[in-house]
């Protein structure tokens, strides 16, 4: 079996950033140790015991790293959250502060809302239609 097991989200604060996923969008804190370089290996994970790919949090260590938080995909949508309960994401999320850029709505391939993060990454919270 092969899979994407991590992607790296570049940020500008280790802690912030740890709140913003776990407090705001529920994912849980898988990991964070301290390298002895000064910097931390931080993974968040969408849930516990749930398959999927998880997020190593980076913080920006120079000028360059910096200039692309919140744009590592150039505007697009670049993060998609699947959920089994889009209307109980969309609802909790909402009033955990988190903005959501246009009003739910509902296409072939499932119920959808871009959001942003913190940073003003763009994501999908999606539901894909039941089989």
């Amino acid at each position: 079996m092969r899979r994407i097991a991590l992607v790296t989200l570049v940020v500008g604060d280790y802690d912030e950033a740890i709140r913003f996923y776990t407090d705001a969008l529920g994912f849980r804190l898988a990991e964070d140790t301290p390298r002895p370089d000064g910097s931390r290996w931080v993974v968040v994970e969408p849930g516990a015991g749930e398959a999927g790919t998880g997020l190593v949090l980076a913080r920006a260590k120079d000028e360059g790293q910096r200039s692309r938080i919140g744009d590592q995909t150039g505007g697009r949508v670049g993060f998609f959250l699947h959920t089994d309960d889009f209307a109980r994401d969309h609802a909790r999320m909402t009033a955990a502060g988190v903005i959501f850029l246009e009003e739910p709505r509902h296409e072939p391939y499932g119920s959808v809302a871009v959001f942003q993060d913190l940073y003003g990454n763009r994501w999908d919270l999606l539901q894909p239609p039941t089989a």
